[in-house]
């Protein structure tokens, strides 16, 4: 499985919108700070027929070394979450989505 880079994305920017490859890189950059700053910010980001990412609050609990068996506290923290769209998950399983899905 490849994985995709920033530079690949700013490349299919450069390709397909015909910006200069330093503008299609800022571009990109730019758009992933918005994404982490409203993350950060506690707010939910939705990109229509893709999906949204939100961040949530776990609470403390009790976790376990499988090694030893002792029990260790997992502190509070945030987690990123990715709900995908319906449209997503559709093209995914080769089905074509509906007009009134995402």
């Amino acid at each position: 499985m490849n994985t995709i880079t920033r530079a690949q994305l700013a490349e299919a920017i450069y390709a397909q919108v015909g910006l200069s490859r330093n503008e299609s890189a800022a571009l990109l950059e730019d758009v992933l700070e918005r994404i982490s700053a409203a993350l950060e910010a506690g707010r939910p980001v939705k990109i229509s027929a893709f999906g949204t990412f939100s961040v949530r609050q776990k609470g403390m609990r009790v976790g376990r070394n499988p090694k030893t068996g002792v029990e260790v506290p997992i502190m509070p923290r945030k987690v990123l979450t990715f709900r995908p769209s319906q449209v997503l998950k559709a093209r995914l399983n080769g089905e074509s989505a509906g007009p009134d899905d995402e």
